[in-house]
């Protein structure tokens, strides 16, 4: 896929690996943002002409309707999606400190908006001149679970079987759904959590090439590892994600 004269929607663009990809994508596409935070959106469309911002809180999903239609109404043509906020609590359900709040809005941001904004917004995606594409990004706690964030993982487990299925639905159609697992990636989610991270800048950039040749499945950095790990003696993997 070639990523130039494109429009794109992406969530959770103002830090981390999402701001990394509108400051490697913006300059030759039509960029539409997705964040909470007004102020760092205000920021974000100042520095950029072909940055377009909303701001919505994803883990309220009352929003997720009229968001969608305020994008549609301005661009009525989307070529790609990609869905990448997210949220990781890290305290156990038995710890004092633990929010039970926490958790309809995680699984908000990092599951329900995923269906939600691909449903509403498919009939843009659809008008699309040539292939569109709904890209999620995922992790390995996809498929191999930690002991803190619990839910994270639950939800993360749900994205991954969501886009199988979704992309069975449109296999048909002009749009497909890719998604991307990365490892630990250094953050403003991840910090105080874990060594040997990548920057935000190699994610995002490792994401791209595989949105540009297309991949289904696209396993970056260590994810690799673990996937083979997890086949082949999965009682291991289990065992080192545990405690990571």
């Amino acid at each position: 896929m070639n990523l130039v004269n494109k429009v794109i929607v992406i969530t959770g663009g103002t830090s981390g690996i999402g701001r990394q990809i509108v400051d490697q994508l913006h300059a030759q596409n039509t960029i539409i943002v997705i964040a909470r935070n007004s102020k760092r959106l205000e920021q974000l469309k100042k520095r950029y002409k072909n940055v377009i911002c909303f701001s919505a809180d994803l883990s309220d999903p009352e929003c997720y309707k009229p968001l969608s239609e305020q994008i549609k109404a301005q661009y009525p043509r989307i070529d790609v999606l990609i869905n990448n906020a997210a949220v990781q609590n890290e305290p156990l359900f038995t710890d004092p400190n633990f929010e039970y709040e926490q958790i309809a809005r995680e699984i908000n941001v990092n599951f329900t908006a995923v269906c939600s904004l691909s449903f509403l917004l498919l009939p843009a995606l659809n008008a699309s001149d040539s292939q569109s594409v709904i890209l999620n990004i995922n992790s390995g706690l996809s498929f191999v679970a930690k002991k803190s964030a619990c839910v994270y993982c639950a939800s993360k487990a749900a994205l991954n079987l969501f886009s199988q299925s979704l992309s069975y639905q449109l296999e048909h159609t002009n749009i497909k759904v890719l998604q991307a697992f990365i490892p630990l990636v250094d953050t403003p989610m991840t910090q105080g959590r874990g060594d040997n991270k990548i920057s935000a800048e190699c994610a995002a950039k490792s994401i791209l090439k595989g949105l540009k040749r297309q991949d289904p499945q696209h396993d970056i950095g260590k994810i690799k590892i673990l996937r083979i790990l997890n086949a082949l003696t999965p009682s291991l993997a289990k065992r080192i994600l545990k405690g990571a």
